[in-house]
């Protein structure tokens, strides 16, 4: 087959330029191409279960409402996720916001009391808000707990499930994921500003958090799943918790991957998805696309083309 030129046209959709991406077929439009096809193969596939990761800054870049409209849509069926986008997500469910356009001088940010992602901006005053919501969350729980027979003991899924019945935000992740049974499992949940601000809590209250409580739950999602289709947004802890949580069943299906991440340095958040294979992470056989880029650009345009063409 020969490689077709692209073609663009005045007023073209999202998914005309993605065709144009697959007729081409190369380099990064045709990776772009076939992780689109992929995905819209793992959502028209009624099997298969979307195991979903999130490493990196992806709420505070914009990506918060097409990861709670893909789980409202009941699309995902597991969300991994770092501790950093679970907080970021109830901060901006507690009122407060990111923003842009504030300045690069670090010492002066600092010292206006606004920290820096990139060009994304967070106001002190909004970590202060979220601290004081998620403290009178956290005492809901903790009371909710010491009536119960759990004496005090939570899981990390639990818990977030929890958070999310008790915030009235419909944009958020954690509040779609309570109401639509989406489990949210989230392992370096202690590094980040939710798990500091626990930490601060468990000194005079009862609060004890099961980390390996997790496992049994989530082995029992992977045994009960026909199929898996795993949709990796970024590396790091959530994307190898997504694919070892799947080494109890012989690997994922299928998998796409979107990373700015290399492979020379051995790091997982670079691996290339065909390795999973020689871990059992992923099945022989397994459909498996990496696409080398920005989540921020790319996956928003693999999501609005895919929904032009699902079942």
């Amino acid at each position: 087959m020969k490689v077709d030129q692209l073609k663009l046209k005045k007023d073209m959709t999202v998914s005309e330029l993605i065709e144009q991406f697959d007729k081409s077929g190369v380099l990064g439009a045709g990776r772009v191409a076939r992780a689109s096809n992929l995905l819209v193969d793992m959502i028209n596939d009624e099997n298969m279960d979307i195991f979903m990761s999130l490493g990196g800054p992806l709420v505070p870049g914009g990506m918060r409402n097409i990861v709670a409209d893909l789980i409202r849509e009941k699309r995902i069926k597991v969300l991994m996720t770092s501790g950093a986008n679970i907080t970021h997500d109830l901060l901006e469910a507690f009122g407060g916001r990111h923003y842009r356009d504030l300045g690069t001088n670090d010492e002066e940010l600092n010292d206006a009391g606004i920290g820096r992602i990139a060009d994304v901006y967070t106001q002190g005053e909004d970590f202060e808000l979220f601290e004081s919501e998620i403290t009178k969350i956290f005492e809901i729980i903790s009371e909710k707990l010491d009536n119960d027979e759990d004496n005090g003991i939570i899981s990390i899924q639990r818990l977030l499930k929890e958070v999310g019945l008790l915030i009235d935000d419909d944009n958020s992740i954690l509040r779609q994921a309570a109401l639509n049974d989406v489990s949210i499992f989230a392992p370096g949940l202690i590094d980040s500003m939710f798990g500091l601000q626990l930490w601060m809590f468990t000194q005079d209250h009862t609060l004890v958090v099961d980390a390996v409580g997790d496992m049994h739950y989530l082995s029992d999602l992977v045994f009960e799943s026909e199929k898996i289709g795993a949709v990796m947004l970024g590396g790091g802890l959530p994307k190898h918790y997504t694919l070892a949580s799947n080494l109890l069943k012989g690997g994922i299906d299928a998998g796409l991957q979107i990373t700015m991440d290399r492979p020379e340095t051995g790091s997982l958040s670079g691996a290339p998805l065909e390795e999973a294979k020689s871990w059992s992470k992923a099945k022989h056989g397994s459909n498996l696309v990496t696409v080398i880029g920005d989540v921020t650009i790319i996956f928003p345009l693999i999501v609005a083309d895919a929904l032009n063409r699902i079942d």
